[in-house]
């Protein structure tokens, strides 16, 4: 038997297909391949998910010629959706890769990293596309209803007046953010508070915000740059220990620009903090593919928490969810399966004499008659 008779061939185990259109659309979605196809393709597929020689193939499909036979293997292995048995590579290991959450979290998972994001005023209009959509109210009436008004939300209490001054800022001052201030936000937004002890589980860790069955699957990474008494560079915060962990040695406003690409204003900020996804600690508990909403979920809880705290403590705060994923993930040493990069936040001091900066110098401060539009 000659080498070339003895490769095998083997269905890829990430795939999915759909119709796009009029286009039949297989895909394999960790490395983010798809193919325009027949749907005929799919019994090929279909009998390649055990480790087939080529003779059994043209066996099978007898009124297929070898030639179209060969020429469609090629394709299959170029989009990385058939492997070779003399050129597999190494199997993905982690939830993202595995049955718990397999197909449709990982397929949205992987579907939706390292895109191309947009400015922050939108896609340019281009003269041979379709109109641009009409924009949706930015809220929801029931017309013809009756309707009873609340009373107005009290504002004595300090937690309402922080509610209402977070605001998403895009400009910041020249003066560092103190090392206390950072040890504040770490420890009040992810540092474990209390340890619960339940019988027959693992001992629970509990936070300032919920995690669906306490899983608590979210670690910070804080990336420094203007941070009053600690070195520039990346770092793990160690929730347990309230303790910063030195992984990676300096970083600039390119980095900040490299890790959220086309966000104006970020790259001034003091202070990044990564927040990644330990999936096996909820796939442990909660197997089935809506637990992905739980992570997601939690990320915004943490979020939110962060951005009140530097909101309180007179700093700027921000969040983005337009990040490079696989350039964070291989500057913290992730494998974006086990472990994944799910939102950013950061912080900076505030600009002088400033209530709240958007954007640029030039359309600061905003005219009083006008309402700001991204006051998210």
């Amino acid at each position: 038997m000659s080498a070339h008779e003895a490769v095998r061939y083997r269905r890829a185990p990430h795939l999915v297909s759909y119709w796009r259109r009029a286009d039949f659309i297989v895909s394999d979605y960790i490395s983010r391949t798809e193919i325009v196809t027949a749907p005929a393709l799919l019994d090929l597929l279909n009998f390649l998910g055990e480790w087939r020689s080529f003779h059994a193939v043209t066996r099978r499909f007898p009124d297929v010629s070898t030639q179209s036979l060969r020429r469609a293997l090629r394709l299959l292995v170029a989009a990385n959706h058939v492997q070779r048995s003399d050129a597999v590579t190494p199997a993905r290991r982690g939830t993202l890769a595995s049955a718990e959450w397999t197909p449709e979290p990982a397929f949205f998972h992987f579907s939706t990293k390292d895109v191309q994001f947009v400015s922050i005023d939108g896609p340019a209009e281009r003269r041979d596309g379709p109109p641009p959509r009409r924009q949706p109210l930015p809220v929801k009436r029931y017309r013809g209803r009756p309707s009873i008004g609340l009373e107005a939300p009290a504002l004595n209490g300090e937690l309402g007046g922080v509610l209402r001054a977070r605001r998403t800022w895009r400009r910041f001052g020249s003066d560092p953010v103190s090392r206390v201030d950072l040890a504040n936000l770490l420890g009040l937004t992810w540092g474990v508070q209390h340890w619960v002890d339940v019988p027959g589980r693992p001992r629970m860790a509990l936070k300032t915000a919920p995690s669906g069955g306490a899983r608590h699957s979210i670690e910070a990474y804080v990336l420094a740059l203007r941070v009053d008494g600690l070195a520039r560079g990346l770092y793990h915060y160690a929730p347990d220990r309230h303790a910063l962990v030195a992984l990676k040695r300096g970083a600039s406003p390119r980095t900040v620009a490299a890790y959220l690409p086309v966000q104006e204003g970020y790259p001034h900020a003091a202070a990044l903090v990564i927040m990644t996804s330990v999936f096996d600690r909820v796939t442990a508990r909660y197997p089935y593919p809506r637990a992905y909403r739980s992570v997601l979920v939690e990320a915004g809880h943490l979020c939110q928490t962060f951005c009140l705290l530097a909101t309180s403590l007179g700093l700027a705060p921000f969040c983005s969810m337009a990040f490079a994923d696989s350039r964070i993930e291989r500057d913290l040493e992730i494998d974006g399966v086990s472990e994944a990069a799910i939102y950013v936040a950061g912080v900076g001091t505030r600009p002088a004499n400033t209530d709240w900066a958007p954007w640029t110098e030039a359309s600061w401060p905003l005219p009083k008659r006008s309402t700001p539009r991204r006051a998210d």
